[in-house]
């Protein structure tokens, strides 16, 4: 099944969050989400150390490389489509990181408001 056209947080079109690494459930490069992508990977993050340990200790490493699957692993500062209910609990830890409005999908808005993730906006000088 394909990915759904999702608008923004904004209400806008949805841009790339990353392709270098390849980012998005459906390896899009876009945080679409739709019926298969069950964890909702609409946050499109630009990561930090911290947010990473916080991930790994909560069961989903995204630093060690798998290369049986094309998985280059992330470092601070890569962009990738993380699961909105994991941004959220990050957030909730002291842990979140920079979100891209323009690339985050609006299905995270189930999990986190537009302000909130307004709070935690890359301002456009830093994109």
């Amino acid at each position: 099944m394909e990915p759904e056209e999702n608008k923004n947080v904004l209400g806008g079109e949805l841009i790339p969050c990353s392709t270098t690494p390849m980012t998005g459930f459906y390896r899009t490069g876009k945080c679409q989400v739709g019926p298969e992508d069950l964890g909702c990977h609409a946050v499109c993050c630009v990561l930090t150390e911290e947010f990473l340990a916080f991930s790994a200790a909560a069961g989903n490493d995204l630093s060690t490389p798998v290369p049986e699957y094309g998985f280059p692993g992330l470092k601070p500062g890569d962009r990738w489509c993380v699961c909105a209910a994991r941004w959220k609990e990050a957030l909730d830890a002291g842990f979140a990181c920079e979100v891209v409005l323009e690339a985050t999908s609006e299905a995270a808005l189930q999990y986190v408001s537009r302000s909130i993730l307004e709070e935690y906006a890359l301002l456009p000088e830093d994109s």
